[in-house]
């Protein structure tokens, strides 16, 4: 998903190669979901002849000034990206685009020919972007509720702590709040919060000074190289999580540490346990959590222990009289085995180069977690009152 880094990328591309030109072609698309409240033709109308005078950025927003209103505003959701023919504008893999790909491309949702021939296009293949057309856009939604931008207008570190002390969700969610501080999303807050040390379930207003001024300077470190190097992913620095954190769940690592995958504020977040730990009240619940969990996995081992000793006593003796023997199903090495592969197939997680096909995937992996939890569950139930009705005396025949 385009960040603040990207959409600099693209906004710095278009400032460098488009401003003062006349625009003298506009074709928009009739897509009203992306196209957001302007008739194609209005658009097209609106655009031609004007001159682009600049290109603003605030947060994940992007808009042009033209020499009279309205202008153009860009919100690039998903997957929104800007290509200028013949210009290399940023290497951020998921905007990456082919010499062979048509010209422009059909998810092209604003394309335009400038007078001296040069040519862009904004593009949305998964259609999350709106594009609306707009008098003022930092007046209006969505830049009008816009935090302060991360790269632009910064807090101080006593600003900082000043606002995450008033706050109780935890700092993953909050720095992807657009409303706190505009530009950062999914992979930029993994990697400011691997870099100040910080566990992003970790509740904001409970962060030490020390956190804060970690987590301000790691901020800017991280903003601003990635804005230096254009977005271009191969040029971040070798330590960032950046590098590992959509890869397979389980074979992580970075710095030779595990890396491990949870969901916070809705997105999964990838973090390094032996380096980003909760503290306080957090880290005592978390750990309480933990010894809970060891004990109810030994009572669960121990009552599957104790069926199978049941079963076994009871294999070989004949109640006397007609009556049948008793039958204990067990669990076979084989069901152990298949439980085992279901287990293996759950870990092995196919991620793709998306955040969201990586979320997706890390759900289906909890649903059949679960799944084989409450099958155990159930199997461990059964075999208990079963038990219990063999192990009922019969009545001596008179």
């Amino acid at each position: 998903m385009p960040e603040l880094p990207e959409v600099e990328a693209a906004r710095r591309a278009i400032e460098e190669n488009c401003v003062g030109k006349k625009i003298t072609k506009a074709i928009v698309a009739d897509d009203s979901k992306v196209i957001d409240g302007v008739s194609r033709a209005d658009f097209e109308a609106s655009l031609l002849g004007k001159t682009i005078v600049s290109a603003h950025r605030k947060g994940k927003n992007m808009w042009l000034q033209l020499d009279s209103p309205p202008f153009p505003s860009f919100q690039f959701g998903m997957a929104g990206a800007v290509y200028i023919k013949g210009v290399a504008v940023t290497k951020y893999k998921r905007s990456a685009v082919k010499d062979t790909d048509e010209w422009p491309s059909k998810y092209s949702k604003v394309f335009v020919q400038l007078d001296d021939g040069l040519e862009f296009s904004f593009t949305d293949k998964r259609r999350f972007a709106r594009v609306r057309l707009l008098e003022d856009p930092t007046s209006v939604p969505p830049i009008s509720e816009l935090g302060p931008d991360a790269l632009l207008e910064p807090m101080t570190v006593d600003e900082l702590l000043a606002s995450l002390s008033k706050k109780k969700i935890s700092i993953k969610a909050l720095l992807l709040d657009q409303s706190f501080i505009s530009g950062i999303g999914n992979w930029v807050a993994d990697e400011v919060l691997y870099q100040a040390r910080i566990h992003p379930e970790q509740s904001s207003a409970t962060l030490s000074k020390e956190c804060v001024g970690a987590l301000h300077k790691s901020i800017k470190e991280v903003i601003e190289k990635s804005v230096e190097v254009g977005a271009d992913s191969d040029q971040y620095p070798s330590n960032w999580i950046f590098h590992s954190r959509e890869k397979k769940p389980g074979k992580v690592l970075v710095d030779g540490k595990k890396i491990n995958f949870i969901t916070v504020g809705g997105r999964t977040s990838a973090f390094v346990p032996e380096l980003q730990k909760l503290t306080g009240n957090q880290a005592a619940k978390a750990g309480s959590k933990r010894t809970n969990k060891s004990i109810d996995d030994v009572n669960e081992e121990a009552s599957d222990e104790e069926v199978k000793g049941t079963a076994k006593s009871k294999k070989g003796r004949k109640p006397g009289g007609q009556a049948k023997r008793s039958t204990v199903k067990r669990k076979s090495k084989d069901s152990d085995d298949e439980d085992n592969d279901n287990d293996d197939s759950a870990d092995d997680v196919n991620h793709e180069d998306s955040d969201d096909d990586a979320d997706e995937d890390r759900k289906n992996k909890t649903r059949k977690a679960t799944t084989s939890k409450q099958s155990k569950a159930e199997t461990t139930s059964k075999k208990k009152v079963q038990t219990g009705q063999n192990s009922k005396p019969k009545k001596r025949a008179k």
